[in-house]
C-alpha cells in the first residue's frame, strides 16, 4: 500500500512534485488520535529524538553537576546552525565538566547555516566539532558521563556508559524495543535505532505531559521543555523552521526535526504526541506537513490562525527573487 500524500510543491498553478509519507498523533494513554499511512514501518527517527536523549542529563544530575543554563540545556537538544552563539556554548558546557571541544566525537563539518558558514571561511578559519550541528547533544553526553563519572572517551559507542542510559530512556519513553538488528550509526557516530512512528508519538505524548513517567523523568522532561520554549534559538538558529515555530508558538507546542524527513512533537495542553517521516527523506515536505497537522489539532485565535500561513506552506522563489512556486501541506491533512 502507498503512503498518502503529505506536501506538494507547485509551480505557477501546476503541482510539480508530490511527497508521500505517513503520519500519526496519539495520546500518553496510547489512544491513536489520527494515523495516515504506514505508522507500523520501523524507521530511523535520527536527531527528532534528542529531547530524549537528553533525558538522562537531567536524571542523572549531571545538568545541575555543571550547572547547565536553560539556553545550554536547550543546545543540548539542538539540530543548531553552527552560529557562533551555538559554537561557544558547546564550548561552555564541556568546560564546565572540565573538558575541552578535543573530547567531542561528533566530527566537524561547516556550519549547516549559510551566513555562519560564510563567516567563518572568511575569517579564514575551518570548522571544529564545535560547529557541528550536534555539538550541543555531544557536549550533553560528555556532561553526562563526567557527572557519572565514567571517561567520557568513546561516549559514541553503543556499550559505554552513556549510551547504555540514552539507549534505556529511549526504549522507555516510546516502549519500544531498540534493537541491534534494528540499529545503525547515526551522522554523529552515536547509535541510532529504527522504530515505529506510533512509538515514538506515544514518547512524544508521553513527554509533552509527563503521563506515565515517574517524578524525576516527569520533572526532566518539564525541564527541558520549558528550555528549549525560552531559547528556541538555541535548537536550531536564525530562520530555522524549529526555531521561528517555537519563537511564535512557545510552550504551547515542542517540535523537532530530524534527518530524512522525520519530525517529532508535542502538543502539552492536548497531551498529544505527533511523529511523521515523508518517503523520499524531504525536510521541506517534513516541515510543512508538521506545521498543518500542528494547526489542525491546536486550537487558536484569529492571530495565530494568521500566523500558520508560514507554517503550512513556504515560497519558493528564483534566483532573482521571483516567486515561482510554493511548498504547501496536502489537502488530507488540512
Amino acid at each position: 500500500m502507498d503512503n498518502p500524500v503529505l506536501a506538494e510543491v507547485t509551480r505557477g498553478g501546476v503541482v510539480e512534485s508530490r511527497h508521500r509519507g505517513a503520519a500519526i498523533v496519539m495520546d500518553a494513554d496510547g489512544a491513536v488520535v489520527l494515523a495516515l499511512g504506514d505508522v507500523e514501518r520501523p524507521v530511523f527517527p535520527r536527531s527528532a529524538v534528542k529531547a530524549l536523549q537528553a533525558l538522562p542529563l537531567l536524571e542523572s544530575g549531571a545538568a545541575d553537576r555543571y550547572g547547565l543554563t536553560p539556553a545550554e540545556i536547550a543546545l543540548a537538544v539542538a539540530s543548531h546552525s553552527g552560529e557562533e552563539a551555538h559554537a561557544q556554548a558547546a564550548l561552555g558546557m564541556l568546560r564546565k565538566a572540565g573538558r575541552e571541544a578535543g573530547c567531542l566525537e561528533c566530527g566537524a563539518h561547516w556550519p549547516m547555516g549559510e551566513v555562519a558558514a560564510r563567516a567563518l571561511a572568511k575569517a579564514g578559519r575551518e570548522p571544529t566539532a564545535l560547529n557541528n550541528n550536534c555539538s550541543g547533544k555531544h557536549a550533553g553526553f560528555v556532561c553526562l558521563s563526567c557527572g557519572l563519572d565514567e571517561d567520557p572517551t568513546g561516549y559514541v559507542k553503543p556499550g559505554h556508559a552513556v549510551q547504555r542510559a540514552v539507549r534505556e530512556a529511549l526504549e522507555e519513553t516510546t516502549g519500544a524495543a531498540h534493537t541491534s538488528e534494528l540499529s545503525g550509526t547515526d551522522g554523529c557516530s552515536i547509535p541510532t535505532y529504527a522504530v515505529p512512528l506510533k512509538a515514538l508519538a506515544l514518547g512524544f505524548a508521553r513527554f509533552g505531559t509527563g503521563h506515565g513517567f515517574g517524578p524525576q523523568r516527569a520533572d526532566a522532561a518539564r525541564r527541558i521543555r520549558e528550555a528549549v520554549a525560552a531559547n528556541p534559538f538555541m535548537v536550531a538558529g536564525t530562520g530555522r523552521f524549529d526555531t521561528r515555530f517555537m519563537e511564535r508558538f512557545g510552550a504551547r507546542a515542542f517540535i523537532k526535526t530530524g534527518a530524512e524527513g522525520v519530525y517529532c512533537g508535542a502538543l502539552p495542553e492536548l497531551g498529544y504526541g505527533i511523529a511523521l517521516k515523508c518517503d523520499d527523506g524531504a525536510g521541506r515536505a517534513a516541515e510543512v506537513a508538521m506545521g498543518a497537522l500542528i494547526e489542525r489539532l491546536l486550537p487558536l485565535d484569529e492571530d495565530g490562525k494568521a500566523a500558520f500561513a508560514g507554517f503550512r506552506e513556504s515560497v519558493l522563489k528564483n534566483w532573482n527573487g521571483i516567486e515561482v512556486g510554493r511548498i504547501r501541506a496536502a489537502a488530507n491533512l488540512a
